[in-house]
């Protein structure tokens, strides 16, 4: 059975407003579990409510396709073919502002068709943004076209970047923060990569550098890519890889400043 993407499109939006009812819910009775993946990595009982509704609906509706999601199907490996039709989904990108009470959190649905995101949907219930964008035709919050800054100059530039649980690399990530500060207006960290690549596609912040997972960005960088960002990776894909589901070394920038910041970060690769 086939579906046009204007019906994924609808469903994956339907999908990420429901996922987001049920986040503000869990977070009102505030009777939520917290754990933590690997000994460092926070999960909370909500993460796995929400990627168990997101879960069963698109089984229900498309039970032929294939998920990778951060909760439950993480092993990228284990996917299958990465070329047929594919749901990338990260139920909460935010975990530790959710867990804290912070309003940066967000369900973040990507669909993608032969390697390429198709649909992208990031919705963030706490501050009422939906972000949606289908390749080749809209990107849009709130369903208003959205555009990038357009910024030109890096030393005006508002840069996002974030750190991952794994301290290991630390070092050598501040050192990296240091070099792209010395250049720029300032840095941000928002606690979430989907939202931080959104907020480049709306004009907020002008540009976003980090290695991140595919769930984190998949459908925030289509969003980007269609609002006028310049999208790619300081380090090439693997060939068994899709370039869009490569998410090591990410860099999503206004076109004129994606290769000074790029010439910047391989200088401290």
């Amino acid at each position: 059975m086939t579906h046009s993407l204007h019906d994924i499109s609808t469903f994956a939006v339907d999908l990420g407003l429901q996922a987001g009812e049920l986040m503000e819910k869990e977070q009102r009775n505030a009777q939520y579990e917290t754990s933590f993946k690997n000994h460092q990595e926070l999960v909370t009982s909500v993460d796995l409510k929400v990627d168990e509704l997101i879960h069963k609906r698109i089984r229900a509706n498309y039970p032929d396709h294939a998920i990778l999601s951060e909760e439950n199907m993480s092993d990228i490996s284990k996917v299958g073919d990465l070329n047929g039709p594919l749901w990338v989904i990260d139920p909460i990108d935010g975990t530790v502002n959710f867990a804290h009470g912070h309003y940066q959190v967000a369900v973040s649905i990507a669909y993608f068709e032969d390697g390429e995101a198709k649909i992208g949907v990031v919705h963030c219930p706490f501050q009422k943004e939906t972000f949606h964008a289908m390749r080749g035709q809209y990107s849009l919050r709130n369903h208003k076209p959205i555009q990038i800054s357009g910024e030109t100059n890096l030393r005006q530039a508002l840069v996002a970047t974030g750190f991952p649980y794994d301290k290991s690399r630390l070092p050598e990530l501040i050192q990296r923060l240091q070099a792209v500060m010395m250049e720029c207006q300032d840095i941000r960290r928002i606690g979430s990569a989907a939202l931080d690549i959104c907020w480049v596609a709306m004009g907020r912040l002008d540009a976003y550098y980090e290695t991140v997972s595919p769930w984190d960005c998949a459908a925030a960088r289509l969003i980007a890519q269609e609002a006028g960002a310049r999208c790619g990776n300081l380090t090439a894909a693997p060939d068994d890889m899709p370039a869009e589901l490569y998410s090591k070394d990410l860099l999503i920038a206004s076109p004129a400043l994606y290769q000074p910041l790029a010439d910047i970060l391989l200088k401290t690769l």
